[in-house]
């Protein structure tokens, strides 16, 4: 199964992270097939920055986002509550 996750980054104590579409069974930081953006939580307040054409293709195809991915798609208001890609207008 296809998994939209976060693949950790940055330096110790000071994380960034992108999100990616990987198989999963790689492990955190292993091979993936797509980046589709970057979350920063260590600014105030995060950034976040996402590619929400392909997050939208890969959630049509199958993909599911893991509980960390989840949170993010929710703050930057692509998925609802349901865990459904918002359609942008």
């Amino acid at each position: 199964m296809v998994r939209i996750r976060l693949r950790r980054m940055g330096a110790t104590k000071r994380p960034t992270y992108r999100v990616v579409i990987a198989d999963q069974h790689s492990p955190r930081n292993g091979r993936f097939v797509e980046i589709v953006g970057t979350y920063n939580p260590t600014t105030d307040p995060a950034t976040i920055d996402l590619k929400s054409e392909r997050i939208s293709y890969w959630m049509g195809v199958g993909a599911q986002p893991s509980e960390s991915a989840m949170r993010v798609l929710k703050s930057a208001k692509l998925v609802d509550d349901a865990g459904k890609f918002i359609q942008a207008a």
